[in-house]
Parts: structure tokens; C-alpha cells; sequence
């Protein structure tokens, strides 16, 4: 097994109270309170003494600086319990004398960067906390100790030990980083009728991740206004979603084009219902959900059309965003 030291260590004190070479691969984080706010150099001197028989991998002062008292390939003499000293790296932190033993901002900060730092450099890609003493061991569901899991001890106090879930939390997030946000593409002359691709990672206008099946089609754009762009038909032809996308994720592929079943650029019109229960649909053609019925018989505006299945004259959008109603039973004013 081949161990490392953290490259964040401030101070370095080696304890004689240690066990060379650990029997066991680095798996678990044991973080213990002094009871005492206290700095490294007073904790390498507690450590020191032979008689002391106790040592940590590291401590943490109340300024935030780090020390060292056992070299990671070694086991401290920490936690009451050989087994878990040896698969374990122990952190004793400086902390207040009484309940709850609360610690220092600057050494709670610390104290996160150490534990990264420990878990990047021995493959540890997740820090679990179930608070769950039978799980002692069972590192694919907990691998976090507490001193008073194997001891009559308080140890790390209350205020620690309340805090398990967040550390855990904290350092999975730097473990863990969430992807980076899509570089933003510039408009570069995006108009009605362009064809254009979509940034991966991109959301839509009302911040909805867009599937990975979307992203990876070149698609036509029906509508523009300001920054806000409706993508309609696939240049495969095979799909129709009309929904709309912030242009910044948007790059012009190819040529502005207008395929034969794609929705045209054209100034809207006015048309007239003929029909006593006219259908709106979520796209152009029956293949499409209904999403609410003209009545009326009144005057609505056309702002796009496209060919679509059932219906010979093709399919008009209205203005008002509703959807899509067919042109077989509208006359044009």
C-alpha cells in the first residue's frame, strides 16, 4: 500500500505513540475535538511524552493551521480502537473546553480542505454519514467514526458531531464539483429560418435542462425575439418540439434554411374559424396533444404555418402561443 502526507500541513511533530505501518488500506475519517483551544505546537507537545500513549494523524489549531503528528502509512493511537486507527485517518481539532465544544471558523474551514485532501489522495469518492454505529466498518454505506463509538468518551463533542452530516456535504461538493455551466454562444446573426445547434449542457427559456437526444439534432428556428429563440422542426425532419431556447446557446451550423416540412418565415395574417369546435394542438399535425378548442368562430393571427399530418392546407400557429390549429377549416382575411 503506498500512502501520502497531506501538502497542507503547517507543522510537523512526530509522536512516538504509533503503530508503523498501518495493516490497512485508508477507507474511513475519525475526526475528534482537543478540548482546548489550542494551537499545533501545544498539540505536538501533548503528543509527544511516550507515557502520553495517544497520537492523531493530524491536528488541526484554532487558527485554522494544520498539523502533523503521524505520518498517514502509520497508525495513530486515537480513537480506543486498533482496527478502526488502522484504516482510518484521525483529526483531532481545537476546540472549546465545555458542551457542545464548539471549534473556530477558521478551524471548521480547515478542517473541510484537510478531509478533501485526505479523501482525494486515497481514492475516497464519497464521504457517507448515517450516524449509525452498526455500520462500523461497512465503508460502501459509512465511512466517518466517532471516537465515542469505541469509547465512554464525549469525543468530538457535540458540536461536531451534529455537524457530520454537513462536513460531508461540504467535502463531497469539492469531490464532486458540479459540471460547468455551458459557455454562452454569441447570436452571430440567428434569424428566423436558421439552422443551428444547441450548447451542451443548455437549458431552455424557462431553465429546464434540454435532453441530450435535442442537443445533439441541428434544428430550425421558427420565431426570434430579443434573446429569446423558438426552435421548431429537426433538420432530420423526424421531430417538432417549438420550444424555446436563449439564443447564447445557440451557434448557426450551416446556411439559413427553410427544409420543405419546416415552419416558413412569412408576415402573419389574419384568418376567420369556419368550424364550430376547432382543435389546438401542441404541434403541427394530429400526431400532437390537444391543448385547448376554439369555439367561437373568431378572428385569430397566423403567425407561422408547416405541413403536418391531417390536414391538406397545413397548419397555422396562432399568436397568441396556444399551439398549432389546422388550415383546412379557417378562412384567410
Amino acid at each position: 500500500m503506498g500512502f501520502t502526507n497531506s501538502s497542507l500541513v503547517n507543522y510537523t511533530k512526530i509522536s512516538p505513540n504509533k503503530t508503523v505501518n498501518r495493516n490497512h488500506a485508508i477507507d474511513t475519517i475519525t475526526i475528534h475535538c482537543v478540548v482546548g483551544q489550542c494551537s499545533v505546537e501545544t498539540l505536538g507537545n501533548i503528543f509527544a511524552p511516550v507515557k502520553r500513549q495517544a497520537s492523531s494523524n493530524y491536528g488541526i489549531g484554532f487558527d485554522g493551521r494544520i498539523g502533523m503528528y503521524v505520518e498517514e502509512k502509520d497508525r495513530s493511537w486515537c480513537s480506543s480502537s486498533a482496527s478502526n486507527d488502522h484504516r482510518a485517518v484521525t483529526i483531532e481539532v481545537a476546540s472549546d473546553t465545555r458542551e457542545p465544544y464548539g471549534v473556530t471558523a477558521k478551524a471548521y474551514a480547515s478542517l473541510i480542505k484537510l478531509v478533501t485532501d485526505i479523501c482525494k489522495r486515497n481514492g475516497i469518492k464519497e464521504l457517507k454519514w448515517k450516524g449509525d454505529k452498526s455500520l462500523i466498518g461497512q465503508v460502501d454505506k459509512q465511512n466517518m467514526t466517532v471516537h465515542r463509538w469505541f469509547a465512554a468518551k464525549s469525543c468530538p463533542g457535540t458540536y461536531l458531531y451534529n455537524k457530520m452530516g454537513e462536513i460531508a456535504a461540504e467535502v463531497n461538493k469539492n469531490l464532486n464539483p458540479p459540471a460547468p455551466q455551458p459557455k454562452p454562444v454569441a447570436n452571430s446573426g440567428i434569424k428566423v429560418g436558421s439552422t443551428v445547434k444547441i450548447a451542451e449542457g443548455a437549458t431552455y427559456y424557462n431553465g429546464k435542462k434540454i435532453p441530450s437526444w435535442v442537443v445533439k439534432k441541428n434544428w430550425i428556428v421558427s420565431e426570434i425575439k430579443g434573446d429569446r429563440a423558438v426552435i421548431d422542426k429537426s433538420t432530420d425532419g423526424q421531430n417538432s418540439i417549438c420550444s424555446p431556447v436563449n439564443v447564447k446557446f445557440l451557434t448557426i451550423v450551416g446556411a439559413t434554411s427553410t427544409p420543405a416540412n419546416s415552419t416558413t418565415a412569412f408576415k402573419p395574417y389574419l384568418i376567420k374559424v369556419t368550424a364550430a369546435a376547432l382543435n389546438i394542438r401542441q404541434g403541427a399535425g394530429t400526431n400532437y396533444g390537444i391543448t385547448g378548442c376554439i369555439r367561437d368562430r373568431g378572428v385569430y393571427t397566423i403567425v407561422a404555418e408547416s405541413k403536418g399530418a391531417g390536414s391538406n392546407k397545413g397548419w397555422g400557429k396562432l399568436k397568441s402561443g396556444a399551439g398549432w390549429i389546422s388550415l383546412d377549416f379557417v378562412n384567410k382575411l
